[in-house]
């Protein structure tokens, strides 16, 4: 099965166009002030609009009130949401989209328990656990922490970049990885020719 890529981070049209073009399988845009990557409404419309068929949109989250999900979701065309705090699975399913769960990793994390917890999820993504940041960091983890047998689609993040997607992809054998810092030239601005090695690695290790 080919492992999908999904870019996350995106605050310019141009960036986002240029993904698409590259063959990316999901953009994601960041609604968290407290990430150098958040976008506001508006920038979201316009990166959503600009996008040709069949790129998924997807929106992260941290702990954000209903209210505010709700108000996005009403501007902006989005595919699927992404949960990167707190939230409770009743939380996660409220808004009728598909969702992805984003777990910490840490050494005493039981995936088994949370794919019971969120089976209703589209995919469980995979992070590196960093105290005062909720993703984004840079920062991978230990891939031997992540179980073979798995229920869920397994969607890794965390330190991911050119130089270490196949690795990724042998180690691991996700449904799709997810990759931020890895591909920029600066926190929120895509290099396009990063993004073009990720993708292509990625194929390539499928």
């Amino acid at each position: 099965m080919r492992t999908r890529v999904k870019i996350c981070g995106f605050t310019r049209v141009e960036d986002a166009l240029q993904a698409a073009h590259l063959g990316v399988d999901a953009i994601g845009l960041v609604f968290y002030p407290a990430s150098p990557r958040n976008v506001s409404v508006p920038q979201a419309v316009a990166i959503a609009r600009a996008l040709p068929a069949f790129v998924t949109v997807v929106g992260l989250f941290v702990d954000a009130e209903p209210f505010f999900v709700h108000e996005v979701l009403r501007q902006v065309n989005i595919d699927c949401l992404q949960f990167h705090g707190n939230e409770t699975p009743e939380a996660c399913r409220g808004y009728a989209k598909p969702y992805i769960k984003a777990i910490r990793m840490q050494a005493d994390t039981d995936l088994a328990v949370l794919e019971r917890h969120y089976a209703d999820a589209a995919g469980l993504l995979l992070d590196a656990y960093h105290p005062g940041m909720q993703g984004g960091t840079g920062s991978g983890f230990d891939w031997e922490t992540i179980p073979v047998e798995r229920k869920l689609p397994i969607i890794l993040a965390g330190g991911l970049s050119p130089e270490n997607a196949a690795l990724a992809v042998q180690r691991v054998r996700p449904y799709a990885l997810d990759v931020s810092s890895g591909v920029e030239s600066a926190k929120g601005i895509k290099d396009a020719a990063k993004m073009a090695a990720f993708i292509r690695i990625t194929n390539q290790a499928t």
